[in-house]
């Protein structure tokens, strides 16, 4: 497909922005709310948690909570919708879920790592999809391990280095597939390009492959469905969209690769209200939205009669530079579409609305 004609294509609005006193790692959304939640590192060296509402045209701050070590981030995804309990990664490796309407003392903590948790993200929670809710945790310390919030202190699956292999800092993790009581992955990205796809039905991996390069984040573009599609990106400005659908014995899943900047893609979150559209952030400051489009037939069969996927193809419907700094967090509004914030190292959090997005 290309670009749409000028008038179609959506526009990326700044609608609201808050300068802060601290490195921002984090930034989320609170489910059926018009709130966030900002997470980060004081000068001091303390954690700290921010919750703002919008309001008209400006954030308003609500709440500021100070905890003893950084926070590096934070997911809703396993909690209920009653609850809304933030479970968050800080730099000493301890996961903690916190009651935001009481949060001096953690409703459920573990030393989890023995670093920092760089990446987290949950399951199960939120009322989307089936199964148990459970949190993954990855780790500089080259683990990646999965809680589930009613068990207390030993993680119910843990995915480390075999006995020899070197560690690597995994530097993001994601669930996906989780369509049924039984079926979960997880996808984990590490710092020398490895991405690895472990089933957690069978406890074993299930897929891996190396993108040469850093993997920033993994997302797959829905968690409850069938593997549908998953994208990463890197420290040099190229994203991947596997095609999950079809898993060839040999070669693995069908992707389509995009340099979309020179610099480091940071993060890909999918617009939650339409799957095939999802937003990167980047290193430059940039933000770029993308619409995966399918081919006419998603697999063939090779020569030996073995299934096999086809990837599709990946067009920029819009771009915009916010920051002279990298925008490191995002996050899309689950309940407002077009509504998403994202913090970068300049010390701002942006609210930002996508026009049009119902047009495309």
């Amino acid at each position: 497909m290309s670009a749409a004609p000028g008038l179609e294509r959506p526009q990326v609005v700044s609608h609201a922005q808050q300068a802060l006193n601290y490195t921002l790692f984090d930034c989320k959304w609170v489910p059926r709310s018009a709130r966030l939640l900002c997470l980060g590192s004081a000068a001091r060296g303390t954690g700290l948690v921010q919750l703002y509402e919008l309001r008209g045209a400006r954030l308003e701050l609500l709440r500021e909570i100070e905890k003893p070590k950084p926070i590096k981030c934070g997911t809703f995804g396993a909690t209920s919708l009653q609850q809304r309990y933030l479970a968050t990664g800080d730099f000493d490796g301890n996961l903690n879920i916190w009651n935001l309407e009481a949060p001096e003392i953690p409703v459920y903590s573990v030393k989890g790592h023995k670093e920092i948790i760089n990446s987290i993200d949950g399951v199960g929670g939120l009322g989307i999809g089936e199964g148990a809710p459970e949190i993954v945790t990855g780790s500089r310390d080259g683990t990646v391990k999965v809680w589930d919030p009613r068990q207390k202190d030993t993680p119910v699956a843990n995915m480390e280095p075999a006995q020899g292999e070197s560690k690597r800092d995994c530097w993001t993790v994601a669930f996906g597939n989780a369509y049924n009581q039984e079926e979960r992955v997880i996808c984990a990205g590490y710092d020398n390009g490895d991405i690895k796809l472990f089933d957690l039905k069978t406890m074993s991996l299930r897929w891996e492959t190396n993108i040469k390069n850093g993997v920033c984040s993994v997302e797959f573009d829905r968690k409850d469905i069938n593997m549908n599609k998953l994208v990463a990106t890197s420290l040099e400005g190229k994203f991947h969209v596997f095609d999950m659908r079809t898993q060839h014995p040999t070669k693995g899943f069908a992707s389509v690769s995009e340099k979309a900047q020179k610099s480091t893609i940071w993060q890909v979150r999918h617009l939650p209200q339409n799957r095939d559209i999802f937003m990167t952030s980047g290193g430059s400051g940039s933000l770029h939205l993308w619409k995966y489009e399918y081919p006419a037939q998603r697999s063939k069969k090779d020569s030996e009669g073995a299934e096999m996927g086809v990837a599709g193809s990946v067009s920029l419907l819009q771009n915009v530079t916010l920051s002279t700094q990298p925008i490191s967090s995002l996050d899309w509004s689950p309940d407002k579409k077009g509504l998403c914030v994202c913090g970068a190292f300049d010390q701002t959090v942006r609210v930002l609305i996508v026009t049009k997005l119902n047009k495309i």
